[in-house]
């Protein structure tokens, strides 16, 4: 218990140090968007500076095709082929800014129920990053999802980064 002013007791000064925190993770979806560049910069500024952990995650969503499956295969397959390519340059981007090779998940089905997903079944993600886009049409999907009717269902903070910021001024920020 404590005294006043805020001393420690005799039992509480004896007790050794708590572990040390673990490190932050910050979750990044990958999409076509362009924004999405400043979310993984800030997300690896970020990392550096906490000596956090950065997760990139791409979600392929390509209807089903049953009369069709050749050609639902071919899209799926292209899907995954720039995925992997965005996944790489991202990829690059972190380990040049914070140091660390990033955790990279690959997912099919809808973008925000993988998301969600990936919120449940990984604990140690702490921080989700989104880029919100400066068009006409609003923020985005998933940042008006995860701040409208999943919001009250979240675990961690989202933090919203405009995607209209330069490198400069996200340098500045973080």
């Amino acid at each position: 218990m404590y005294d006043w002013p805020f001393r420690l007791s005799a039992a509480e000064a004896a007790s050794p140090p708590a572990p040390p925190h673990p490190q932050r993770g910050f979750l990044v979806v990958i999409d076509g968007s362009e924004e999405c560049e400043a979310a993984v910069r800030f997300a690896a500024l970020r990392a550096a500076r906490t000596k956090g952990l950065v997760t990139l995650l791409s979600v392929s969503s390509v209807p089903d095709f049953h009369h069709w499956m050749f050609v639902g295969s071919l899209m799926k397959e292209e899907q995954r082929l720039q995925a992997e390519e965005r996944l790489s340059h991202f990829s690059a981007l972190v380990e040049a800014l914070s140091g660390q090779k990033p955790e990279i998940v690959i997912r099919d089905g809808d973008p925000q129920e993988e998301l969600l997903r990936l919120l449940d079944q990984d604990r140690r993600l702490s921080v989700l990053v989104l880029a919100a886009s400066g068009g006409p049409d609003g923020p985005g999907p998933l940042i008006s999802a995860m701040t409208g009717k999943h919001a009250g269902h979240l675990r961690l903070p989202v933090t919203i980064v405009p995607g209209t910021l330069t490198p400069d001024q996200l340098d500045a920020l973080t």
